[in-house]
């Protein structure tokens, strides 16, 4: 009992997730648009046949650095599409990095790109 205790205080507690949202006022599908930010990342699409694919925007790997993953409306819904940036570092960095993927987004496509957080 008392192993089985030690070995659960000994396990590493998971990494906080930060996240900062940019908004993409354009109909694409979750597909397309996880395509279409690899390609401006110049990064390819990890886990892709999974419930939860995203593309790595810096750091080693998932989990240790800035990643994207893409919600898309539910049911029919009209966009606005939601971009989630996630970092595990910071919020500051979170924000930063959605940033730095806006601009890059509206450099590479036609589509209006917008914080969903106090700039």
């Amino acid at each position: 009992m008392l192993d089985a205790l030690r070995q659960l205080l000994r396990r590493p507690a998971e990494p906080t997730e930060y996240c900062a949202t940019i908004v993409v006022m354009s109909a694409v599908t979750k597909l397309d648009a996880l395509a279409i930010v690899a390609l401006a990342v110049e990064r390819a699409v990890e886990r892709q046949k999974t419930m939860r694919p995203f593309v790595l925007l810096d750091g080693a790997g998932y989990r240790d650095g800035a990643w994207v993953e893409i919600e898309i409306p539910k049911f029919g819904e009209p966009p606005p599409l939601a971009i989630d940036v996630y970092s595990t570092v910071s919020d500051d960095h979170a924000r930063l990095q959605a940033l730095t993927l806006l601009a890059r987004l509206e450099q590479y496509t036609g589509w209006r790109v917008r914080p969903d957080f106090a700039v």
